[in-house]
């Protein structure tokens, strides 16, 4: 059963002194197992709603293109799971040939997120999307529990509002003994203008509530039942098939770039927010849309601030404006039409001198900053980023010349095993290593690519984390090395 790639990932983890987590693994469940089991765990409820939720995608791939382009519907993944490998297929469905190959493809611990529940936390009737989410997470910790020492699985937490998630966190961590969650994001919400002047209307346009800005309800309580039990929220929204990735016939025109997309929305709404100035024990993960985006995001953060504190928006307040300054250089150098506008006043308005009836002129004043090493703080450190293998832009992390501040981001290794995009599973260990083979990672980066940070990201929230896994001692000792995090910093 082995190959050369399996043997060149046992090779490669032999010569590492350190352990590989995998902080983004996906199983491929099977329906008509989990059809039954949700029947058992959930009832009629559970299954209409997961009958539901799996109808969406092959409804849209029935469609012609010409329907999908009258109804503006996006062309969704067909054939993205594998075929030709049949043992990642298999191991992909099945968590204990999974557990058993983790040697193979060069992990010593993985976290699992969902491949069809990914999509859950969004099903529009509260009810059944209750009754989903709930009938997941029993059915999946079921299926992990016995291969707890190597794999562990993340709950769905629906977000519509606190309430519902906090209820689901409660029920998964008190009585599922869940350690991972993966959030809902980017809710869709009806727009009230519409719904009450076009109500038919309203139900086919909708708005997208990023829950740290600007929401309908204030999350600060489910940030604060994630920090009582010590569970670090992670992220793997999509925004394939919406706004601007809404191709009706090209899959990869709507793929590429959404989970970066997704992550970003969310991190900057989060970081606008002030959720990470309020809940400075947290960490944040933003999965598998890579680094890219958020070194960008990073450096336009601090590139706004600093033209749009309190303080530098003076530099454009209009009662600042020298009209009579003004007025004797358009004198000198403008046209006669100018100078007639320029003398009348008129021109000169920035917009109106409206400033749009927001409360407070700075954008930032929820982050309450006060100088630029701040957004070490608030975004340097709560926030991860979720990495595949294949990716050299992953680089950027690491790179202090490139980065603000010096700084590193937390690049966490996300395998994206079970997916499309891993034609193989033996070989995703060893293509995160050409990162260091093409000098654009030392050994000390792709031990925190592939390692520290991830026991960092899980760890400092809950130091208990690792405690019965393989990688519970050396977890231990990075952990024990690490400043200790202080509130309210």
């Amino acid at each position: 059963m082995l190959t050369s790639a399996q043997t060149e990932a046992r090779k490669l983890r032999a010569r590492l002194t350190h352990p590989i987590i995998d902080a983004d693994g996906h199983w491929a469940e099977f329906a008509p197992h989990m059809r039954e089991e949700f029947r058992r765990i959930g009832g009629d409820a559970a299954v209409e709603a997961l009958d539901m939720a799996s109808a969406r995608i092959p409804n849209s791939l029935r469609m012609s293109v010409a329907e999908r382009r009258r109804r503006r519907i996006g062309q969704e993944a067909f054939w993205f799971l594998p075929t030709q490998n049949t043992l990642d297929r298999a191991t992909a469905m099945m968590p204990k040939l999974l557990y058993e190959r983790l040697d193979d493809i060069g992990l010593d611990f993985c976290v699992v997120y969902p491949t069809a529940g990914l999509g859950y936390y969004r099903l529009p009737p509260e009810k059944l999307r209750r009754a989903l989410c709930r009938a997941y997470n029993v059915f999946t910790m079921d299926q992990f529990r016995p291969f707890a020492d190597r794999i562990i699985p993340a709950a769905i937490i629906p977000m519509y509002s606190p309430e519902e998630a906090i209820e689901e966190l409660e029920f998964a961590s008190k009585q599922l003994g869940y350690k991972v969650i993966m959030m809902g994001g980017l809710i869709r919400r009806p727009i009230p203008a519409l719904a009450e002047e076009q109500p038919e209307a309203s139900k086919l346009v909708e708005w997208y509530d990023v829950i740290g800005i600007d929401s309908v309800h204030d999350y600060d309580p489910v940030w604060a039942k994630c920090r009582e039990l010590r569970i670090a929220p992670s992220f793997h929204n999509g925004a394939r098939s919406i706004l601007l990735r809404n191709s009706p016939t090209n899959f990869c025109y709507n793929h590429i770039g959404h989970f970066a997309s997704a992550g970003e929305a969310m991190a900057k709404a989060l970081f606008f927010g002030g959720v990470t100035r309020r809940f400075p024990e947290l960490n944040f993960a933003f999965l598998e849309g890579g680094t890219a985006w958020a070194c960008s995001l990073y450096a336009d953060l601090i590139g706004h601030w600093e033209k749009r504190n309190r303080q530098a928006l003076e530099n454009t307040n209009p009662a600042s404006l020298d009209q009579a300054g003004l007025l004797a250089l358009v004198e000198k150098y403008g046209k006669p039409s100018v100078v007639e506008a320029v003398r009348r006043g008129e021109g000169l308005d920035d917009n109106g001198n409206g400033t749009g009836n927001v409360e407070d002129l700075d954008d930032y004043s929820r982050c309450r900053i006060t100088r630029k090493e701040d957004f070490r703080d608030l975004y340097v450190k709560p926030y991860y980023f979720g990495c595949e293998a294949d990716d050299p832009t992953n680089a950027w992390a690491f790179n202090r010349h490139a980065n603000p501040l010096r700084a590193r981001l937390n690049a966490l290794f996300s395998s994206d095993i079970g997916h499309f995009d891993v034609p193989d599973m033996t070989e995703v260990v060893p293509e995160a290593y050409e990162l260091v083979e093409h000098g654009l990672l030392t050994e000390d980066d792709f031990r925190d690519f592939m390692f520290t940070n991830a026991v960092r990201f899980w760890g400092e929230v809950n130091p208990d984390f690792f405690k019965g896994t393989v990688v519970e001692k050396p977890a231990a000792e990075v952990l024990a090395g690490l400043p200790q995090r202080q509130a309210g910093c």
